[in-house]
C-alpha cells in the first residue's frame, strides 16, 4: 500500500460491518460448493416456462418446452453502458424439445439466468437502449425451417451446453 493506507482499507464494506475478508479456505470451500458465482450485467426480469403439447421439427416424438422471459423497461445501473438513462425492456419465448436432454438444457438455462448471463443492456442500430441475449443462442422460432434461431437443428443443444459450460454453467 504505497500510499500510507492500512491493509485493512481492503474489503472496507466487509470491516464496516464487523467482517474480514474471506480466508483462503472459505474462498476454496465456496468455489468447490458452487457457492462463488460470476454475475452478469443481466437487468431484471422473470423466466418462466410452460409445455406445450405440439412437437418442434426435427423432434417428433417429444413435446415442446416454451421458455418465456421478461424484462420490464427500466433505468440503467452502473453495470450497463449508460447509468441512469433508460432502456427498453423485452419480452422474448425460446423453445426447447421436452426430452431428456432439453430439460437438461433448461436447467442450465436457468442458472444462467439465475446468474445474469443470458441477457444484458446494449444500444442497438437505432441508438436506442434495449434488453438483448448474450452470446447464448436461443431458439426463438418454433418453425422457422433452417433459420438460425429456428428449428430444425440437431447441434443445438449440444451447442448451448458447450456455450453453457464454457461460461461456468454446468
Amino acid at each position: 500500500m504505497g500510499s500510507g493506507q492500512s491493509s485493512d482499507k481492503l474489503h472496507c464494506n466487509r470491516y464496516l460491518k464487523g467482517q474480514g475478508p474471506p480466508s483462503l479456505v472459505q474462498q476454496a470451500n465456496a468455489e468447490v460448493n458452487g457457492m462463488h458465482r460470476r454475475k452478469g450485467c443481466q437487468p431484471e426480469g422473470q423466466m418462466t416456462w410452460v409445455i406445450l403439447h405440439r412437437d418442434l421439427p426435427g423432434f417428433p416424438d417429444d413435446n415442446t418446452l416454451q421458455i418465456n422471459y421478461i424484462f420490464p423497461d427500466g433505468v440503467q445501473t452502473e453495470k450497463h453502458p449508460h447509468p441512469g438513462q433508460p432502456y427498453a425492456g423485452l419480452r422474448l419465448c425460446a423453445y426447447l424439445p421436452d426430452n431428456r436432454d432439453g430439460r437438461k438444457v433448461l436447467k442450465l438455462l436457468e442458472k444462467a439466468f439465475n446468474q445474469q448471463l443470458l441477457f444484458t443492456v446494449t444500444t442497438n442500430t437505432k441508438g436506442e437502449d434495449t434488453v438483448t441475449a448474450t452470446s447464448i443462442p436461443l431458439k426463438t422460432q418454433a418453425d422457422a425451417g433452417n433459420v438460425v434461431d429456428g428449428y430444425p437443428d440437431s447441434d443445438y443443444l449440444r451447442t448451448v451446453r458447450k456455450l453453457l459450460k464454457d461460461k461456468g454453467i454446468e
